[in-house]
């Protein structure tokens, strides 16, 4: 189970201590920008269900990609896998108020 968060409450909760930011787009789209101190975990790698095994599910988590259908993809497998609070930014980076540089976030 996950909760979809509006732009403003994603931003809020990811800055909490201890949350996990993860990054669901493909690596390329990573590169061209990112929210600081995300995680890039392409959610259609084969692998994605091994690589988030290796986080801490205690962790709070907040997943996005560029619309949200990923990063909800990705946010039930995080569940699977144990999260119990899990967080989708609800329209993806298109809802996000601001433009992402290539490691920074920029007004």
């Amino acid at each position: 189970m996950y909760q979809n968060l509006s732009a403003a409450q994603f931003g809020a909760g990811m800055r909490q201590t201890g949350a996990l930011l993860i990054d669901v787009r493909r690596p390329d789209e990573f590169a061209q920008g990112h929210l600081p101190a995300a995680l890039n975990m392409d959610v259609s790698d084969p692998d994605f269900a091994q690589r988030i095994a290796t986080l801490d599910t205690k962790r709070p988590a907040y997943v996005y990609c560029r619309s949200g259908a990923r990063s909800a993809k990705a946010a039930k497998e995080l569940g699977l896998a144990g999260f119990t609070h899990v967080f989708n930014l609800a329209g993806g980076m298109l809802e996000w108020p601001s433009k992402l540089g290539r490691s920074t976030l920029r007004k």
